[in-house]
Order: C-alpha cells, then sequence, then structure tokens
C-alpha cells in the first residue's frame, strides 16, 4: 500500500516536476554554459572558456558581490531583531486582531516595490516632506540620509518585512504554551525561557524567514539604485550592466552564476536543517 502511495505522489509531481524542469532548470543551464564561454560572444558554439570567472577578481567584482552579502545580513539580523516582538504578538497575544495586521502588511505587497522606495526619496530627499517642513517650521535644516549604505540597508529592510515576519510568527505559534508556562513553574527568568524554550522551539521559522530575507535581499537591485544613488554597486546592478550595457553575456553569465552557487549553498545547509513536516503540521 504504502509502495502504491509513492507511485501515486510521484505521478501527481510530474507536472510540477516537468514545469520546474523547463522555467527553472532549462534557464540555469543556459546560463551556466554562457559562463564559460569566450568575452562577449552571444552564441554557445564555441570552446568553453573560464575567462569571464578571472574577470571577476581581476576587475573587483568580487567587492559588490561583498557588499550585496554584507548589506542582506545586516538587513536579515536587524529583521529578525525588529520581527521578533510582532510575530510573537501575531502569535500569542493579537487574536483576531492579528488577521487585520496581516492583511495591512499584505496589502502594502500590492504596491510595486519600486514605487515605495520612490515614495521614500520624496519623504527624506532634501526639501522633502520632513526635511522640508522641520524647516519650514523652525527655519533649520538637515542632511538628507539618503545615497548611503545605512538607507539600503533600511530599504532592505523596509521591502522584506512580511518575509521574515510570517515564517517567524509561524515558527512562534509551533511553541506550546504549557512548555513555556512549566518552564516559569520551575522558576527559570523571561530570558531563560526565551533562549533555551522559545528561540529552539521556533528555529524552523527562524530559519526559513532568515533565508527568506536574506537571498531576496542579497539579490536587490532597487534599494542600492533608488535609495543608494549607487553610492555602492550591488552584484545585482552589475550582472545587468554586463547583460545589457556591457553586451557581455559571458560575464553577466559568470556574475549570476557565482551569486546562485553561494545563495543556493547557504539556502541548502538552512533547509536540510529545518523540519518542514513540523512547520506544514503534518507531525503526528
Amino acid at each position: 500500500m504504502k509502495s502504491l502511495d509513492q507511485k501515486l505522489g510521484l505521478f501527481s509531481a510530474l507536472p510540477v516536476v516537468l514545469l520546474l524542469g523547463l522555467a527553472f532548470l532549462a534557464p540555469l543551464v543556459v546560463v551556466a554554459l554562457f559562463s564559460i564561454m569566450p568575452t562577449k560572444v552571444f552564441s554557445l558554439a564555441n570552446m568553453p572558456d573560464f575567462s569571464a570567472y578571472a574577470v571577476f577578481f581581476q576587475q573587483g567584482y568580487y567587492k559588490s558581490l561583498l557588499w550585496s552579502l554584507g548589506m542582506a545580513l545586516a538587513s536579515t539580523a536587524i529583521l529578525l531583531v525588529v520581527c521578533w516582538p510582532l510575530a510573537y504578538a501575531m502569535a500569542k497575544i493579537f487574536k483576531r486582531f492579528t488577521l487585520v495586521l496581516t492583511i495591512a502588511i499584505v496589502m502594502s505587497l500590492f504596491v510595486s516595490e519600486n514605487i515605495r522606495l520612490f515614495g521614500w526619496v520624496l519623504t527624506l530627499m532634501k526639501g522633502g516632506l520632513i526635511e522640508g517642513h522641520f524647516r519650514a517650521l523652525t527655519g533649520i535644516g538637515f542632511d538628507s540620509p539618503l545615497y548611503g549604505v545605512p538607507i539600503i540597508v533600511f530599504g532592505l529592510v523596509y521591502v522584506y518585512l512580511p518575509f521574515m515576519l510570517f515564517p517567524l510568527a509561524q515558527g512562534i505559534a509551533m511553541v506550546p504554551d504549557d512548555t513555556r508556562q512549566a518552564a516559569y513553574d520551575l522558576g527559570a527568568s523571561r530570558w531563560q525561557v526565551l533562549w533555551q524554550i522559545e528561540i529552539p522551539l521556533a528555529a524552523p521559522g527562524i530559519v526559513v524567514g532568515s533565508l527568506l530575507s536574506f537571498v531576496l535581499a542579497a539579490g536587490a537591485l532597487a534599494e542600492s539604485k533608488i535609495l543608494g544613488g549607487q553610492a555602492v554597486i550591488a552584484i545585482a546592478d552589475d550582472i545587468e550592466t554586463a547583460f545589457t550595457f556591457g553586451q557581455n553575456w559571458p560575464l553577466g553569465s559568470a556574475l549570476s552564476m557565482i551569486l546562485i552557487l553561494i545563495i543556493g549553498t547557504l539556502a541548502l545547509l538552512g533547509v536540510s536543517r529545518v523540519d518542514l513536516d513540523a512547520i506544514m503540521g503534518r507531525k503526528r
């Protein structure tokens, strides 16, 4: 019976597997093949050449990668700290209000990311909504916080907050109230309950939320362009430039493959430590 169920499961999954193969794996294979082509060619009918990977180090593209990974790591850490209290309240305190808050956060995703970021530009720019009104009221102006690394990290935190919040709330909801209460009855402090019970039991939600936020932030482009004014060049910007203005598909493909390999490795390591059955509520 179990063997029959497995066969039916594999047969049912076949359309999805084919779709992923055509829509996801096939483009990746093409990008991987282009990454080992000679510089500035537009055909795969060439001898393999790894010069594009050498350019990654020779021309300092690794600096863009390090900036992207660093800002992604910083934004993920900030998101974890910021979202934990809100996720805890959504999972354990708010009850019916949780639905209202969830709808409000999801509604923000209906507006284009670029439009929301340009809204922050109008708000924070010199003479904008904040500085302009403050100067009109007090006669004192101040420099705009735009066009720097901190504002880029802020943009990443702002845009990707839902991708940390909802998995984190799901992870916290998995922590049994009886376990927490038993720890208090045995004399545990609030910090001991947090570090020894809540965080370990909510680890699946923490890992999933961190992975989603980090992966999306590492490949982000709009934040560095719109809010940062390209004060820092992100790796996604270098990839776009190589494919478009530079007309160097092998270089763009090589940069893409390096980013994919790093992000993919981190994602696989994280997912391997997550109990997906527990998250989906299938564990008995």
